[in-house]
């Protein structure tokens, strides 16, 4: 099956902001997952009106199955700003495993230590195989295991979910 879900990706993103608006500290900084979560930091750069860009992370070197999976979904971490003693948020676009969110922390460690990372997602959908858990979540749902739920982008910028299975 595949096709589109009725989440509206452009609303939740708009409550994602509104729940992190009240949370943002003057020293945090975003740092998006490699590449739907890089999309959401960008504009939530923009619409915090933030000086400091937003970074980009790759949880490809990290991943626990990069033998089989290689840099086909890799990217490249930019991260214009530094990490030693900074307050993070990581900004994803769907949380499941928590297998992704390892990895793009153990990417972070290589460029120094953060004082403190948050993790802010658009759609949390449960299956969890790793205790790591959304500081913010726009939306919770429960999806069976062989669906992939993805975030969508249009030359646009306008946000959609696509749900593969």
């Amino acid at each position: 099956m595949s096709g589109s879900l009725s989440l509206d990706a452009e609303s939740l993103y708009r409550d994602l902001l509104r729940a992190l608006q009240p949370q943002w500290g003057a020293n945090d900084r975003l740092v998006g997952i490699t590449s739907g979560g890089a999309w959401l930091a960008e504009r939530l750069q923009a619409d915090l009106g933030l000086s400091v860009p937003a970074g980009v992370i790759s949880s490809a070197m990290h991943r626990d199955d990069f033998a089989r999976r290689g840099l086909a979904d890799g990217g490249v971490t930019r991260l214009p700003f530094d990490i030693e003693g900074a307050h993070l948020w990581i900004i994803d676009d769907v949380l499941y495993t928590g297998r992704t969110v390892r990895a793009v922390i153990n990417e972070l460690y290589d460029y120094g230590r953060p004082a403190r990372v948050r993790l802010a997602v658009l759609v949390d959908r449960g299956g969890r195989e790793l205790p790591i858990q959304a500081d913010c979540a726009a939306a919770r749902l429960s999806l069976p295991a062989d669906q992939k739920l993805s975030l969508q982008r249009d030359p646009d910028g306008r946000l959609t979910f696509s749900l593969r299975g």
